[in-house]
């Protein structure tokens, strides 16, 4: 194992001492606190938390800044935050109007925040949750009871961020929250393994030409395993599953082309042109595409494919500004 890091027990509260040494907008809690917050708080801003198991980056703790999170609860890695440390992410987070926890799906995430939730709402801070269930690969997963949260939760991010820095209540930051959840849907596959850097070897295997289709970020398995294609023929493939889960004809979107880690940002653009000529052939306008390293899976090679639906709301809330160390928007461009 090559990796450049100390002590693999150390990488978490490393890493989140380091980005927030290069990012002074950002502080950090502390030691076994592990969570990450804007050092500038909003009163009377609705607060944004989410978070989970390390290992994702630059999710959660990149996306927190202007327009998108208040603060972000890093777990071990693959592993969730205990609910201590995410009550923490919602003491930070809020300013007096509530918090909503953004989570992923997956069993210790949902129990973690919710439990969180509880605690916070005995001290009197008023929270609320919404669970992003965008993975079309499988209905039920070893870590989660129904579809995975994978990469579209940081579109669920940007969006009710941007709802939260315009002012909006928690109710309404929340059912636009639950609205673009509802018109998400994403579907990834795997190249190669990652190594956690506690365990020092791969989690799985795959064969020279295999692929795994509708892999889980943190090694689940897919709906199949299959020899490698062409950009084209893979294309097709990730965009078929997810076409035949949501009906997004004649429709505007969103798509995110997200790197699982290891896979060249030459070939994501590969993958984004092959994308973007099948949806322009069944008349769906993507008219907002985003390219990158969002939501990974460690050292992983591979890539997701997220649609969203948009209407004049949902595209606005896109469109608004964001600064974060890993998501920026202005003038309606996204950029890395």
């Amino acid at each position: 194992m090559k990796k450049l890091i100390n002590n693999p027990d150390r990488v978490v509260t490393e890493m989140l001492q380091g980005l927030c040494e290069a990012e002074p907008e950002l502080v950090y809690a502390g030691e076994g606190i592990e969570v990450v917050s804007r050092r500038e708080k909003t009163p009377g801003k609705v607060g944004l938390v989410s978070g989970g198991g390390s290992g994702h980056e630059p999710a959660h703790a990149g996306y927190v800044g202007k327009g998108m999170l208040d603060a972000a609860v890093a777990g071990n890695v693959f592993a969730s935050p205990s609910p201590d440390r995410i009550l923490e992410g919602i003491h930070a987070a809020d300013g007096g109007a509530g918090v909503l926890l953004i989570i992923k799906n997956y069993s210790g995430d949902i129990m973690n925040f919710q439990m969180a939730a509880e605690l916070a709402q005995m001290e009197g801070i008023r929270t609320e949750c919404v669970v992003v269930k965008d993975d079309v690969a499988v209905p039920d997963s070893t870590y989660s009871a129904g579809r995975r949260g994978i990469a579209g939760t940081v579109l669920v991010h940007k969006i009710a961020g941007a709802a939260a820095e315009s002012g909006k209540n928690l109710d309404e930051v929340k059912r636009i929250a639950e609205k673009v959840i509802v018109n998400l849907r994403s579907m990834g596959m795997a190249m190669s393994p990652c190594i956690l850097p506690a365990v020092g070897k791969p989690g799985f295997s795959l064969g020279e030409t295999e692929v795994e289709i509708g892999m889980g970020i943190h090694g689940e398995p897919g709906i199949c395993r299959e020899d490698l294609t062409p950009a084209a023929e893979t294309a097709k493939t990730l965009l078929s599953r997810i076409l035949e889960d949501f009906d997004y004809s004649k429709s505007e979107t969103a798509m995110l082309v997200n790197g699982l880690g290891g896979t060249p940002l030459m070939e994501l653009y590969i993958m984004s042109r092959e994308l973007t000529r099948i949806l322009r052939e069944k008349g769906i306008t993507a008219v907002r595409t985003i390219v990158g390293n969002y939501m990974t899976s460690l050292e992983m090679a591979g890539c997701s494919v997220t649609l969203l639906k948009l209407d004049e709301e949902l595209k606005a809330l896109l469109a608004a500004p964001a600064d974060t160390p890993a998501f920026k928007c202005c003038d309606g461009r996204a950029e890395r």
